[in-house]
Protein backbone atom coordinates (compact mmCIF):
# COMPACT_ATOMS: atom_id res chain seq x y z
CA UNK A 1 0.00 0.00 0.00
CA UNK A 2 1.32 3.49 -0.68
CA UNK A 3 2.89 5.20 2.21
CA UNK A 4 1.89 9.13 3.08
CA UNK A 5 5.81 9.79 2.36
CA UNK A 6 5.46 8.12 -0.96
CA UNK A 7 2.02 9.89 -1.49
CA UNK A 8 3.43 13.25 -0.73
CA UNK A 9 6.34 12.71 -3.11
CA UNK A 10 3.81 11.96 -5.60
CA UNK A 11 1.80 15.43 -5.08
CA UNK A 12 4.89 17.53 -6.09
CA UNK A 13 5.83 15.76 -8.90
CA UNK A 14 1.75 15.61 -10.06
CA UNK A 15 2.28 19.60 -9.22
CA UNK A 16 5.19 20.15 -11.75
CA UNK A 17 3.62 18.04 -14.33
CA UNK A 18 1.47 19.83 -16.85
CA UNK A 19 -2.29 18.36 -16.80
CA UNK A 20 -5.41 18.87 -19.13
CA UNK A 21 -8.87 20.48 -17.75
CA UNK A 22 -12.47 19.91 -18.68
CA UNK A 23 -11.58 22.80 -20.98
CA UNK A 24 -10.23 19.86 -23.38
CA UNK A 25 -13.81 17.90 -22.97
CA UNK A 26 -15.98 20.94 -23.84
CA UNK A 27 -16.24 22.27 -20.31
CA UNK A 28 -19.16 20.20 -19.09
CA UNK A 29 -21.94 21.63 -16.94
CA UNK A 30 -23.21 18.44 -16.25
CA UNK A 31 -21.86 14.44 -16.10
CA UNK A 32 -24.87 11.91 -16.91
CA UNK A 33 -25.15 7.85 -17.30
CA UNK A 34 -27.91 6.45 -19.78
CA UNK A 35 -29.00 3.49 -20.95
CA UNK A 36 -29.71 3.73 -25.30
CA UNK A 37 -31.57 2.95 -27.56
CA UNK A 38 -29.62 0.04 -28.69
CA UNK A 39 -28.92 -1.49 -24.97
CA UNK A 40 -25.77 -0.40 -24.43
CA UNK A 41 -24.87 1.99 -21.73
CA UNK A 42 -22.74 5.41 -21.95
CA UNK A 43 -21.63 8.71 -19.90
CA UNK A 44 -22.31 11.74 -21.64
CA UNK A 45 -21.12 15.60 -20.95
CA UNK A 46 -23.33 18.14 -21.33
CA UNK A 47 -23.58 21.43 -21.97
CA UNK A 48 -25.71 24.05 -19.45
CA UNK A 49 -28.53 23.74 -22.11
CA UNK A 50 -28.45 19.96 -22.29
CA UNK A 51 -26.30 19.79 -25.67
CA UNK A 52 -24.12 16.77 -25.52
CA UNK A 53 -20.55 17.24 -25.40
CA UNK A 54 -18.86 13.91 -25.23
CA UNK A 55 -19.87 10.36 -25.16
CA UNK A 56 -18.22 7.42 -23.39
CA UNK A 57 -19.32 3.94 -23.52
CA UNK A 58 -19.62 2.10 -20.44
CA UNK A 59 -19.42 -1.71 -19.95
CA UNK A 60 -22.76 -1.80 -18.20
CA UNK A 61 -25.31 0.26 -15.86
CA UNK A 62 -23.78 3.27 -14.26
CA UNK A 63 -25.09 4.75 -10.85
CA UNK A 64 -23.11 7.58 -10.14
CA UNK A 65 -19.85 9.36 -11.42
CA UNK A 66 -17.42 11.39 -8.72
CA UNK A 67 -16.13 14.32 -11.15
CA UNK A 68 -12.34 15.31 -10.27
CA UNK A 69 -12.67 19.26 -9.97
CA UNK A 70 -9.66 20.09 -12.15
CA UNK A 71 -8.48 17.12 -14.63
CA UNK A 72 -11.22 15.87 -16.82
CA UNK A 73 -11.73 12.35 -15.18
CA UNK A 74 -14.71 10.66 -14.10
CA UNK A 75 -15.02 8.41 -12.12
CA UNK A 76 -17.71 6.15 -12.71
CA UNK A 77 -19.45 3.18 -10.07
CA UNK A 78 -20.66 0.03 -11.08
CA UNK A 79 -24.53 -0.28 -9.82
CA UNK A 80 -24.30 -1.32 -6.33
CA UNK A 81 -23.28 -3.86 -5.09
CA UNK A 82 -20.35 -3.17 -7.13
CA UNK A 83 -16.89 -4.51 -6.87
CA UNK A 84 -15.18 -2.05 -9.37
CA UNK A 85 -15.44 1.56 -10.57
CA UNK A 86 -13.87 2.88 -13.65
CA UNK A 87 -11.51 6.12 -13.94
CA UNK A 88 -12.60 7.31 -17.66
CA UNK A 89 -10.09 10.21 -19.72
CA UNK A 90 -13.27 12.05 -20.29
CA UNK A 91 -10.92 14.80 -22.92
CA UNK A 92 -9.38 11.59 -24.75
CA UNK A 93 -12.27 9.22 -24.59
CA UNK A 94 -10.24 6.22 -22.64
CA UNK A 95 -10.21 4.28 -19.70
CA UNK A 96 -7.60 5.66 -17.46
CA UNK A 97 -7.16 3.71 -14.24
CA UNK A 98 -9.64 0.43 -13.10
CA UNK A 99 -10.15 0.52 -9.10
CA UNK A 100 -11.04 -2.64 -7.59
CA UNK A 101 -12.42 -2.81 -4.30
CA UNK A 102 -10.37 -4.45 -1.63
CA UNK A 103 -11.03 -8.46 -0.66
CA UNK A 104 -13.96 -8.44 1.82
CA UNK A 105 -15.94 -5.25 0.23
CA UNK A 106 -18.36 -3.71 -2.37
CA UNK A 107 -18.73 -0.16 -3.18
CA UNK A 108 -21.83 1.32 -2.97
CA UNK A 109 -21.55 3.80 -6.37
CA UNK A 110 -20.65 6.56 -4.90
CA UNK A 111 -17.66 8.80 -4.34
CA UNK A 112 -15.90 12.02 -3.71
CA UNK A 113 -12.78 14.01 -4.18
CA UNK A 114 -10.84 15.71 -1.29
CA UNK A 115 -7.67 17.91 -1.40
CA UNK A 116 -8.50 19.91 -4.46
CA UNK A 117 -8.63 16.27 -6.03
CA UNK A 118 -5.73 14.61 -4.66
CA UNK A 119 -7.59 11.76 -2.82
CA UNK A 120 -11.39 9.87 -4.00
CA UNK A 121 -13.38 8.85 -1.41
CA UNK A 122 -15.33 5.78 -1.75
CA UNK A 123 -18.49 4.45 0.14
CA UNK A 124 -17.96 0.71 0.97
CA UNK A 125 -19.07 -2.37 2.66
CA UNK A 126 -17.59 -4.36 5.06
CA UNK A 127 -18.73 -7.24 4.02
CA UNK A 128 -17.90 -9.79 6.74
CA UNK A 129 -18.99 -7.02 10.02
CA UNK A 130 -21.80 -5.26 7.36
CA UNK A 131 -20.06 -2.08 9.00
CA UNK A 132 -19.69 0.98 6.58
CA UNK A 133 -16.22 2.27 5.70
CA UNK A 134 -14.87 5.00 3.68
CA UNK A 135 -11.95 3.90 1.15
CA UNK A 136 -8.81 6.73 0.06
CA UNK A 137 -7.59 6.61 -2.74
CA UNK A 138 -4.50 8.63 -4.11
CA UNK A 139 -5.57 10.20 -7.98
CA UNK A 140 -2.16 11.32 -8.66
CA UNK A 141 -0.63 7.89 -8.40
CA UNK A 142 -2.84 6.51 -10.31
CA UNK A 143 -6.15 5.62 -7.90
CA UNK A 144 -3.59 3.94 -5.13
CA UNK A 145 -5.50 2.50 -2.66
CA UNK A 146 -4.60 4.67 0.76
CA UNK A 147 -6.18 4.09 3.82
CA UNK A 148 -9.69 4.08 5.53
CA UNK A 149 -12.01 4.98 7.96
CA UNK A 150 -15.15 3.29 9.45
CA UNK A 151 -17.92 5.08 8.23
CA UNK A 152 -20.17 5.58 11.52
CA UNK A 153 -23.02 3.31 10.40
CA UNK A 154 -24.30 0.69 8.30
CA UNK A 155 -24.68 1.27 4.38
CA UNK A 156 -23.24 4.36 3.78
CA UNK A 157 -24.08 5.51 0.47
CA UNK A 158 -23.66 8.48 -1.12
CA UNK A 159 -20.88 10.71 0.41
CA UNK A 160 -20.07 14.88 -0.46
CA UNK A 161 -17.09 17.30 0.37
CA UNK A 162 -17.64 20.09 2.72
CA UNK A 163 -16.44 23.36 1.65
CA UNK A 164 -13.15 22.87 3.79
CA UNK A 165 -12.21 20.65 0.75
CA UNK A 166 -11.54 17.40 3.52
CA UNK A 167 -13.60 16.62 5.42
CA UNK A 168 -16.76 14.54 4.36
CA UNK A 169 -20.71 14.22 4.65
CA UNK A 170 -21.78 10.65 4.76
CA UNK A 171 -25.10 9.33 4.36
CA UNK A 172 -25.23 5.99 6.48
CA UNK A 173 -28.62 4.18 5.45
CA UNK A 174 -28.84 1.85 7.83
CA UNK A 175 -29.69 -0.97 5.27
CA UNK A 176 -27.93 -4.12 5.48
CA UNK A 177 -26.88 -5.91 2.25
CA UNK A 178 -24.47 -9.07 1.07
CA UNK A 179 -23.37 -9.64 -2.42
CA UNK A 180 -24.64 -12.98 -1.86
CA UNK A 181 -28.08 -11.94 -1.82
CA UNK A 182 -27.59 -9.19 -4.07
CA UNK A 183 -29.85 -5.83 -3.39
CA UNK A 184 -32.20 -7.71 -0.25
CA UNK A 185 -32.71 -5.57 2.58
CA UNK A 186 -31.50 -8.15 5.57
CA UNK A 187 -32.08 -6.05 8.72
CA UNK A 188 -35.16 -3.52 8.36
CA UNK A 189 -36.23 -3.98 12.17
CA UNK A 190 -32.92 -3.22 13.34
CA UNK A 191 -32.33 -0.09 10.77
CA UNK A 192 -30.45 2.70 12.21
CA UNK A 193 -30.12 5.47 9.17
CA UNK A 194 -27.66 8.61 10.58
CA UNK A 195 -25.86 11.20 8.65
CA UNK A 196 -22.49 11.68 9.83
CA UNK A 197 -19.21 13.53 9.22
CA UNK A 198 -15.74 12.27 8.51
CA UNK A 199 -12.52 13.08 7.92
CA UNK A 200 -9.47 10.91 7.17
CA UNK A 201 -8.74 10.28 10.93
CA UNK A 202 -12.48 8.26 11.22
CA UNK A 203 -15.93 9.80 12.46
CA UNK A 204 -16.55 13.25 13.75
CA UNK A 205 -19.80 13.75 14.39
CA UNK A 206 -23.22 11.33 13.57
CA UNK A 207 -26.69 13.04 13.51
CA UNK A 208 -30.15 10.38 13.90
CA UNK A 209 -33.35 11.35 13.12
CA UNK A 210 -36.06 10.43 16.00
CA UNK A 211 -36.68 6.70 16.94
CA UNK A 212 -39.99 6.91 15.25
CA UNK A 213 -38.01 7.22 11.76
CA UNK A 214 -35.43 5.03 11.72
CA UNK A 215 -36.80 3.26 8.66
CA UNK A 216 -36.02 6.42 6.97
CA UNK A 217 -33.04 5.51 5.09
CA UNK A 218 -30.89 8.30 4.31
CA UNK A 219 -29.50 7.77 0.91
CA UNK A 220 -28.59 11.10 -0.66
CA UNK A 221 -26.70 14.31 -0.34
CA UNK A 222 -26.27 17.92 -1.44
CA UNK A 223 -23.90 20.59 0.55
CA UNK A 224 -24.01 24.33 0.10
CA UNK A 225 -21.35 26.68 -0.11
CA UNK A 226 -22.04 27.47 3.69
CA UNK A 227 -21.81 24.03 4.69
CA UNK A 228 -25.30 22.97 4.61
CA UNK A 229 -26.50 19.35 4.13
CA UNK A 230 -29.03 18.20 2.16
CA UNK A 231 -30.12 14.85 2.53
CA UNK A 232 -33.00 12.84 0.70
CA UNK A 233 -34.61 9.35 2.24
CA UNK A 234 -36.04 6.26 1.33
CA UNK A 235 -39.04 4.85 3.49
CA UNK A 236 -38.70 1.16 4.35
CA UNK A 237 -42.11 1.27 5.65
CA UNK A 238 -45.69 1.96 3.92
CA UNK A 239 -45.59 4.34 1.20
CA UNK A 240 -49.04 5.84 2.55
CA UNK A 241 -47.47 6.69 6.15
CA UNK A 242 -46.35 10.07 4.03
CA UNK A 243 -43.33 10.89 5.86
CA UNK A 244 -40.71 13.27 5.78
CA UNK A 245 -38.03 12.87 3.23
CA UNK A 246 -35.58 15.50 2.71
CA UNK A 247 -33.60 16.89 6.13
CA UNK A 248 -31.48 19.74 6.08
CA UNK A 249 -28.66 19.78 8.91
CA UNK A 250 -26.12 22.40 9.80
CA UNK A 251 -23.17 20.60 12.17
CA UNK A 252 -23.33 20.88 15.58
CA UNK A 253 -26.93 21.71 15.21
CA UNK A 254 -30.33 19.31 15.31
CA UNK A 255 -31.91 18.25 11.46
CA UNK A 256 -34.46 20.29 10.08
CA UNK A 257 -37.15 17.96 8.21
CA UNK A 258 -39.31 19.39 5.24
CA UNK A 259 -42.57 18.20 4.02
CA UNK A 260 -44.92 18.96 1.39
CA UNK A 261 -47.92 18.31 2.94
CA UNK A 262 -49.20 14.86 3.74
CA UNK A 263 -51.21 14.18 0.24
CA UNK A 264 -47.73 15.06 -1.70
CA UNK A 265 -45.86 12.56 1.01
CA UNK A 266 -48.04 9.60 -0.20
CA UNK A 267 -47.82 10.70 -3.55
CA UNK A 268 -44.02 10.70 -3.27
CA UNK A 269 -44.15 6.90 -2.33
CA UNK A 270 -41.48 6.98 0.22
CA UNK A 271 -39.00 7.26 -2.41
CA UNK A 272 -36.60 10.43 -3.19
CA UNK A 273 -33.85 9.32 -5.63
CA UNK A 274 -32.00 12.70 -5.71
CA UNK A 275 -31.22 15.62 -3.90
CA UNK A 276 -29.92 19.48 -5.16
CA UNK A 277 -29.54 23.00 -3.91
CA UNK A 278 -29.23 25.93 -5.85
CA UNK A 279 -29.09 29.36 -4.03
CA UNK A 280 -31.81 29.42 -1.57
CA UNK A 281 -33.62 26.61 -2.91
CA UNK A 282 -33.25 22.64 -2.03
CA UNK A 283 -35.17 20.09 -4.54
CA UNK A 284 -36.08 16.09 -4.03
CA UNK A 285 -36.82 14.29 -7.19
CA UNK A 286 -39.12 10.35 -6.69
CA UNK A 287 -39.15 8.80 -10.07
CA UNK A 288 -41.95 6.29 -8.29
CA UNK A 289 -44.10 9.24 -7.72
CA UNK A 290 -43.32 11.44 -10.64
CA UNK A 291 -42.70 14.39 -8.63
CA UNK A 292 -40.21 17.30 -7.74
CA UNK A 293 -40.50 19.13 -4.85
CA UNK A 294 -39.09 22.37 -4.57
CA UNK A 295 -38.16 24.03 -0.70
CA UNK A 296 -37.07 27.64 0.35
CA UNK A 297 -34.27 26.87 2.90
CA UNK A 298 -36.31 28.20 5.39
CA UNK A 299 -38.23 24.72 4.90
CA UNK A 300 -41.65 26.40 3.01
CA UNK A 301 -42.75 24.52 -0.14
CA UNK A 302 -41.82 26.73 -3.05
CA UNK A 303 -43.53 24.69 -6.00
CA UNK A 304 -44.20 21.03 -7.29
CA UNK A 305 -43.38 19.67 -10.91
CA UNK A 306 -45.22 16.50 -11.90
CA UNK A 307 -43.29 14.34 -14.45
CA UNK A 308 -42.80 10.54 -15.15
CA UNK A 309 -40.13 9.22 -13.90
CA UNK A 310 -37.57 12.15 -13.09
CA UNK A 311 -35.04 11.21 -10.43
CA UNK A 312 -31.62 13.52 -11.46
CA UNK A 313 -31.35 16.90 -10.48
CA UNK A 314 -28.90 19.36 -10.01
CA UNK A 315 -28.19 22.75 -9.29
CA UNK A 316 -28.32 25.69 -12.21
CA UNK A 317 -27.82 29.81 -12.30
CA UNK A 318 -31.40 30.62 -12.25
CA UNK A 319 -32.73 26.85 -10.38
CA UNK A 320 -32.24 23.25 -11.51
CA UNK A 321 -31.80 21.10 -14.35
CA UNK A 322 -33.92 17.25 -13.55
CA UNK A 323 -33.41 13.89 -16.18
CA UNK A 324 -35.79 11.33 -16.45
CA UNK A 325 -36.01 8.26 -17.61
CA UNK A 326 -37.35 9.12 -21.04
CA UNK A 327 -34.63 11.18 -22.33
CA UNK A 328 -35.89 13.85 -21.25
CA UNK A 329 -33.85 17.02 -19.35
CA UNK A 330 -35.68 19.88 -17.89
CA UNK A 331 -35.07 23.47 -16.36
CA UNK A 332 -36.78 24.28 -13.27
CA UNK A 333 -36.69 27.71 -11.83
CA UNK A 334 -37.45 28.19 -8.18
CA UNK A 335 -40.74 27.98 -7.97
CA UNK A 336 -40.81 24.45 -9.98
CA UNK A 337 -42.06 26.08 -13.67
CA UNK A 338 -40.19 23.52 -16.08
CA UNK A 339 -38.79 24.01 -19.52
CA UNK A 340 -37.72 21.72 -21.69
CA UNK A 341 -34.00 21.23 -22.52
CA UNK A 342 -33.26 18.69 -24.62
CA UNK A 343 -34.29 15.08 -25.33
CA UNK A 344 -32.77 12.22 -27.08
CA UNK A 345 -33.42 8.15 -27.02
CA UNK A 346 -31.92 7.59 -24.38
CA UNK A 347 -33.24 6.50 -20.46
CA UNK A 348 -31.16 8.88 -17.95
CA UNK A 349 -30.13 7.30 -14.96
CA UNK A 350 -30.44 8.38 -11.25
CA UNK A 351 -28.16 10.93 -11.04
CA UNK A 352 -26.94 14.47 -12.54
CA UNK A 353 -23.38 15.54 -11.66
CA UNK A 354 -22.73 19.28 -11.71
CA UNK A 355 -18.91 20.55 -12.28
CA UNK A 356 -17.71 23.70 -11.36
Amino acid sequence: MTTRRTFMASLLAAAAAPKLTWAEAGNPAYLGAAREADGGFALFGLSADGADLFRISLPGRGHAAAAHPVRPEAVAFARRPGTFALVIDCARGRLAARLEAPEGRHFYGHGAFLHGGEVLATTENHIESGEGRIGFWAASEGYARIGEVASGGIGPHEVRTMPDGRTLAVANGGILTRPETGRDKLNIPQMAPNLAYAGEDGVLETVSLDPDLHLDSIRHLAVSAEGRVAFAMQWQGEAMDGVPLLGLHFRGEAPQLLEAGFAEQVAMEGYAGSVAISGERVAITSPRGGRVHVFGLNGELAGILRRSDVCGIAPAPAGFVASDGLGGLLSLDTAAAVRPLAHAARSWDNHLVALG
